[in-house]
């Protein structure tokens, strides 16, 4: 399903679930390959920068949902701009972790390509959304 296959009245959003939207699903996807790179993380970084990667990935797919769930297209795209906030977030703690010589560009590149992926959907979605009248 497209990301831009929800119809749009008025004032609501109409769709069945947020679990339609293929920038929640892409979402979920970065989310497990976050979790999945932060077990890489060293010991001590537990509570520190892997703690703050999972959160913030975890908020993106959060929030797109919890959007959707809102009665207008104003509130859904207020949403969807802190999870386009989580994202960049996430971005920056992934370079840190180069920068700090934990991770290398080839074990986050798959996490790098969706972050670009979702980014551009939100950035689509929010579009469709302020000019869908």
């Amino acid at each position: 399903m497209s990301v831009f296959s929800c119809q749009f009245s008025e004032r609501v959003a109409i769709m069945a679930s947020y679990r339609e939207l293929t920038v929640w699903q892409k979402a979920m996807d970065l989310t497990t390959e976050i979790y999945e790179l932060t077990k890489k993380l060293p010991k001590d970084e537990m509570y520190a920068l892997s703690n703050q990667m999972r959160r913030a990935s975890v908020s993106i797919p959060s929030n797109i949902a919890e959007g959707q769930e809102r009665n207008t297209k104003k509130e859904f795209c207020s949403f969807l701009y802190i999870a386009r906030g989580s994202r960049a977030e996430l971005e920056t703690q992934l370079d840190m972790c180069i920068r700090i010589g934990y991770l290398t560009n080839e074990e986050i590149s798959k996490a790098t390509s969706l972050l670009k992926e979702v980014g551009k959907m939100l950035t689509s979605l929010i579009t469709k959304l302020i000019t869908d009248n």
